[in-house]
Parts: structure tokens; C-alpha cells; sequence
């Protein structure tokens, strides 16, 4: 079953051509894990994708090994390598942060956006629109991310933005795994179209808590994914426990 998977994710008119193998192999599966395709936990079976890059265990391997040194990818002796899992504690914090975040840019962006950086938003919202109606979802995850942060750079304070950005590359991978719920990507879809229409609005009023109701639904559904993924990788129910209580 996985090898059809990938199969269908890289097919063989994108297959591996380049000196540097091990390098683009670890690019293209490090774009996997962050955009939700290969989610966490799932094992990472060598033959199916050497398989699918065409290529021999050992230009593979050393792509793993750099995903491992960047903490994207577990090794076991015996055992083999595995998209590392989330941590849960981290994630809740982080997300329970960007809420207020997101507010506090909607606030500030209200007051201050201009005309240049709502006309990028309105362009960069068409893009998502054309990768939603042809199912280019990680396209569509791509420029969902790039909407929020324009959305946050238009409030004008280079701290906020600074503070956002490194807190969304924390929570990207689970968010991307979480946008792979094709249920979720039309209830995402449905709230940016909420999102524009606030921006659109005379004084915008009601951006910030548009922004945030947004920003929660989004963790509420990452949070149900990664739990669910540790519950079937067989990590400890404690920390299964400790995460629905903190939901």
C-alpha cells in the first residue's frame, strides 16, 4: 500500500537524475513530513522508496541520516527509521500562543493595512482558490501559510511578524498533517474566504476574532490528529491522557 502511495506522490517522470542524490532525496522527503504527506509516527519502509526515487539504499540512507540529525526522523537498531513524532505539550503551548497572536494582528492590521498589502493578499487568496478547485493540496497548504503571515505582516510591527514566523515553523509539520484531512481543508478553505471578507469590511471589526476562531479550530483539529497518531504508534497512554485533558 505505501508503495503505491508514493508511487502516486513522485512519479516517475520526477524521479532522481542528479549527482547529488542523497541531497534532494532528503529535500523532497523533508518536504513530505513538513507538508503532512509522510505524517508522524508513519514508518519509512527504504524499499518502497527507493522504489519510488529509483534509487539504491545508499544514496537513501544518507538522506535519512541528515533527517535524523534535524530531528524530522527516528532510527532504531533492527527496528528502522520513522517520521518523528509531536510533541503534544510543545504543540498546545505554541498554538495556545499564536491565538493571541493572531488576535493582536488582526487588531493591528484592522487599523493599519494598506492598499499594496491587501491587493497581495487578494492575489495570494486567488492562488489558494485555483489549488483548492484543482486538489493541489500542498499547493494550497503552501500559500495558506504565506496568507497568514502577509495577514500579520500588514499589522506593521516587525516583532510580531519575527515572533510568528518562529513560532509557525514549530507547528508547521502538524498543521500540514492535519490540512491532509480533506475535511478539514474545505473548513479551512471556508474560513478564509470568512477571513477576506473581514478585511474587506469597513473598519474590519471583526478581523481579530475572525483571525482567532480560525487560529483555534486549526489547533483543535491538529491536536486531534497528532493525538489519534500517537495513539496508534503505541505511545504512552499517560501522555495520551495528559493531552485531552489539556484540550
Amino acid at each position: 500500500m505505501l508503495v503505491t502511495f508514493v508511487t502516486q506522490v513522485l512519479p516517475k517522470t520526477a524521479r532522481l537524475r542528479t549527482l547529488g542524490m542523497s541531497a534532494e532525496i532528503a529535500a523532497r522527503l523533508r518536504t513530505m513530513i513538513q507538508e503532512g504527506e509522510l505524517p508522524p509516527g508513519v514508518r519509512i519502509d527504504e524499499k518502497a522508496f527507493c522504489d519510488a526515487f529509483d534509487v539504491s539504499k545508499t544514496p537513501l540512507r544518507e538522506a535519512l541520516k541528515v533527517l535524523v540529525a534535524e530531528g524530522l526522523v527516528l532510527h532504531r537498531q533492527y527496528i528502522g527509521y520513522r517520521v518523528a513524532p509531536l510533541d503534544l505539550d510543545e504543540l498546545r503551548a505554541t498554538f495556545e500562543t499564536l491565538h493571541g497572536l493572531e488576535a493582536h494582528a488582526g487588531d493591528l492590521a484592522a487599523q493599519r493595512i494598506n492598499d499594496a498589502a491587501l491587493a497581495k493578499i487578494e492575489r495570494k487568496h486567488q492562488a489558494m482558490i485555483d489549488a483548492h478547485d484543482s486538489g493541489r493540496r500542498t499547493d494550497y497548504f503552501r500559500i495558506n501559510q504565506e496568507i497568514h503571515q502577509l495577514i500579520v505582516d500588514s499589522a506593521d510591527n516587525a516583532v510580531l511578524s519575527g515572533i510568528y514566523a518562529t513560532l509557525m515553523s514549530k507547528v508547521h509539520r502538524a498543521r500540514g498533517a492535519a490540512n491532509a484531512d480533506l475535511m478539514r481543508w474545505q473548513e479551512s478553505h471556508e474560513e478564509h474566504e470568512a477571513i477576506m471578507t473581514a478585511l474587506h469590511e469597513p473598519g474590519r471589526p471583526r478581523l481579530a476574532n475572525i483571525l482567532r476562531e480560525h487560529s483555534e479550530n486549526t489547533a483543535r483539529e491538529v491536536l486531534r490528529v497528532v493525538e489519534l497518531t500517537l495513539a496508534e504508534s503505541g505511545e504512552p497512554a499517560a501522555r495520551v491522557a495528559n493531552a485531552r485533558r489539556g484540550r
